[in-house]
């Protein structure tokens, strides 16, 4: 509670809020006997965004505001980001600001000072971001871990070509409708080689974004992956204590893609991975984040593709989508905590939320930039596709994908039943998630 405290103290002052249009910016700050306007200083960012997106964002914004002159950000491994910020806290090395996803939350919750809701109401936060950002919130309710920043949903790219050739005019917006696609345009040799694949569904270690595209699957199908009960996190993959199981559902239509036998059969393990193999042209679909769209265009400036939603199930009344949502959060002995806070509040006004869509292909997590219609049609999706995005509270995403990888292949192998694959994973998560 010290820390709090003095959290608080530092950052006594007023947010302004414009409701009508959703605007969120830090007004003031007072120190002894003076007030004015508020100073941010040198804040260092560690942040697991590529380096040049960010210098290129950092660059635009201290030109439309000088006070962000002495921000720095450096870029680092989501794999290693929670030892680094423990050992830099523990030596007094601690930066100001981290920027990482949710996928990173439960790892670094115990490293981050929340801001109360003294400091950041929850009124003033529901109406300024997206849904998803929710999941910021501490079990307790009365603070939030960080404050959102940008979204990057995860989405359908296709082949426009292959799509023609095939005489498909739309790609598929229900689930039911993708895999009925398979027949048409996967490409099989009379001994069961795929030659041309529709979509990378059904393996594991060669699915680009596996963790993702299972995480949107559950979620879609209303099972929460994760939740608190009692005040404690645990997994939740079956999503129904009696009856049918939507989770049982799931796995077995994602696991379907990878069976020979099945109509449905598309994609198997001894593939390249399905990033590499939409590059050459050799799948017509794949599901990745916006944010590779730069990275497909660089790498084939001949493919000819384009992005669409994520596919929904076919019964479903309300949208929903998987996407990273990246928070500025402080850590625990940072040095500028003021300058920190009012930097993450103002990289969450309209204007610097255009700047950061821009610089690096995400889509904003401020409702109002949400309303302004992008020219770039790959942002169009995406600005659509982050009002209805989810997340889930996750181990480490290496211990994550440990779990599903092996949730997949022990049904694909047949060595466990949906069932069985299904309550071992449930309990291998949850024992993560209580560590």
């Amino acid at each position: 509670m010290k820390k709090l405290s003095i959290f608080q103290t530092l950052l006594f002052g007023a947010f302004a809020v414009a409701a009508l249009i959703g605007v969120f910016v830090f007004a003031t700050h007072t120190g002894k006997g003076n007030s004015g306007p508020a100073t941010i200083g040198t804040v260092v960012i560690w942040g697991t965004l590529p380096a040049s997106a960010m210098q290129t964002l950092l660059t635009e914004a201290t030109k439309a505001d000088q006070t962000l002159k002495d921000v720095s950000y450096v870029q680092k491994d989501p794999n290693t980001l929670p030892t680094d910020l423990a050992s830099a806290i523990a030596t007094g090395n601690a930066p100001d600001l981290v920027l990482t996803s949710q996928e990173q939350l439960h790892s670094l919750a115990k490293l981050v000072t929340p801001v109360p809701v003294a400091t950041l109401p929850a009124a003033t936060f529901n109406s300024a971001f997206v849904s998803e950002g929710a999941m910021l919130a501490t079990p307790a309710g009365d603070s939030y871990y960080g404050m959102p920043f940008l979204v990057d949903p995860l989405v359908l790219f296709y082949n426009r070509a292959i799509l023609s050739t095939d005489g498909i005019a739309k790609p598929p917006a229900t689930w039911e409708a993708l895999t009925g696609l398979v027949p048409t345009v996967a490409t099989l040799t009379p001994t069961k080689q795929i030659t041309r694949g529709l979509i990378a569904l059904g393996g594991y270690s060669n699915v680009h974004n596996a963790r993702g595209i299972l995480s949107a699957l559950f979620l879609q199908t209303g099972v929460p992956v994760s939740s608190y009960s009692n005040g404690q996190l645990a997994a939740n993959l079956t999503g129904a204590t009696t009856g049918q199981s939507p989770g049982r559902a799931v796995l077995d239509f994602y696991t379907q893609f990878a069976d020979p036998s099945k109509v449905s059969y598309t994609w198997n393990a001894s593939l390249p991975d399905s990033q590499q193999s939409f590059v050459n042209g050799d799948l017509a679909l794949y599901l990745g984040y916006v944010s590779e769209a730069k990275f497909l265009r660089a790498a084939n400036p001949n493919l000819d593709f384009a992005v669409s939603q994520l596919p929904q199930p076919a019964t479903a009344t309300l949208k929903s989508a998987y996407g990273l949502l990246y928070s500025f959060m402080i850590p625990r002995g940072a040095t500028n905590s003021s300058g920190a806070y009012q930097t993450a509040a103002l990289f969450s006004t309209s204007a610097m939320q255009a700047l950061a869509a821009s610089a690096t292909g995400l889509a904003p997590a401020s409702l109002s930039q949400l309303s302004v219609q992008p020219a770039d049609p790959i942002l169009v999706i995406a600005y659509g596709e982050a009002l209805y995005t989810k997340g889930w509270l996750s181990p480490s995403p290496a211990d994550t994908d440990s779990v599903f990888s092996s949730m997949i292949t022990g049904v694909i192998s047949g060595r466990l039943t949906l069932e069985t694959a299904l309550t071992s994973s449930t309990n291998a998560l949850s024992a993560l998630l209580q560590k």
